[in-house]
């Protein structure tokens, strides 16, 4: 992952920290220009900062939850492969003459096995973000999925996969080239694969573009990442006819990974550092890498019929729950 600088990007509830630290910054700044010894009292105001982003990022909203998934900084698919992967090599195209660059995949050795990993990429600036579509893919990149995974089944190799999209691409082009039939042609074949499947919500997964690639053995998310059935944004355009109502839709569709891990919808949660992945990146990389190799050895341990079962119950029971209390 990059180390270089960047400018730092500020979500609206960081603000008060974000003032403390400058302010930290200023009284040091002072201290070494007029040689006084104050480290007691910056010492105080670093404790007072840890603490705040603490108790900020312990106390999300789901509002608050959906703009750390969404950061422009959070790390993606292609930063947690090339973090958590020994070797790496990228596969191109669905060989019907399309490669849809918002879905990424290739071969890869994790903790000394051969791999397959793929995912939604989204962009780090505007002309990324319009060259990947901002993560949202087609339906050739549905297909170059199933191809790596057919790849992948036939070779006896596990599957991880990295959700991090807001839909499928919705528009006139997409659906003329199939791409209700690419997801739905995904989700039947991935129930079917005997190779151990492992899928990470890292970021925003939203609607038939986040299962599209997410059936499998265990599903596992981020603790700040979102997994809804529609962004939230279309939810409130559709039941209210107000996109502006998207913060009340987001409460409303339960996306946080508190909610799901209730609901039964994922197999587990996976902490975050202290102000979301963004803010230490290597980090969320170790406890995703660690989180992997534990459900990786996990499913391995199943027959190939355990796990096509496993999936096929864990989805049927999807939607059957009972009412718990706030």
């Amino acid at each position: 992952m990059a180390t270089t600088e960047r400018k730092t990007i500020l979500l609206d509830f960081e603000k008060p920290l974000a003032e403390l630290e400058a302010r930290i910054a200023q009284i040091r700044e002072l201290a070494e220009e007029n040689d006084v010894d104050v480290s007691d009292q910056i010492s105080l105001l670093e404790s007072r900062a840890v603490q705040l982003r603490q108790e900020i990022f312990g106390n999300l909203s789901p509002a608050q939850r959906l703009q750390v998934a969404r950061h422009p900084r959070r790390p993606s698919t292609l930063d947690y492969i090339q973090a958590i992967s020994d070797e790496w090599m990228e596969l191109h195209g669905d060989r019907i003459g399309f490669d849809d660059p918002a879905i990424v995949g290739g071969v890869a050795r994790f903790e000394g096995q051969p791999v397959v990993m793929l995912g939604h990429q989204k962009g780090r600036d505007t002309k990324d973000n319009i060259t990947r579509n901002f993560g949202m893919a087609s339906p050739g990149g549905y297909r170059k999925a199933i191809r790596l995974m057919e790849h992948a089944d036939r070779f006896g190799m596990p599957i991880l996969t990295f959700i991090d999209t807001p839909a499928a691409y919705p528009g006139l082009e997409a659906e003329q080239f199939g791409q209700g039939e690419a997801i739905a042609y995904n989700l039947r074949e991935m129930f079917r694969f005997e190779v151990p499947i492992i899928c990470v919500v890292i970021g925003e997964g939203g609607s038939g573009g986040a299962l599209g690639i997410g059936v499998g053995d265990r599903l596992l998310m981020f603790e700040h990442a979102v997994y809804s059935v529609a962004p939230p944004e279309a939810c409130a355009a559709i039941l209210w006819r107000d996109a502006a109502k998207a913060p009340q839709a987001t409460e409303a569709l339960k996306m946080t990974a508190t909610d799901l891990k209730r609901l039964g919808i994922i197999d587990e949660i996976l902490p975050e550092p202290v102000g979301g992945a963004h803010a230490n990146p290597l980090e969320a990389a170790e406890i995703l890498k660690s989180a992997l190799a534990q459900h990786l050895e996990a499913s391995k341990c199943l027959t190939n019929q355990q796990r096509q079962d496993l999936r096929y119950q864990k989805f049927r029971a999807i939607g059957i729950f009972s009412e718990f209390p706030e």
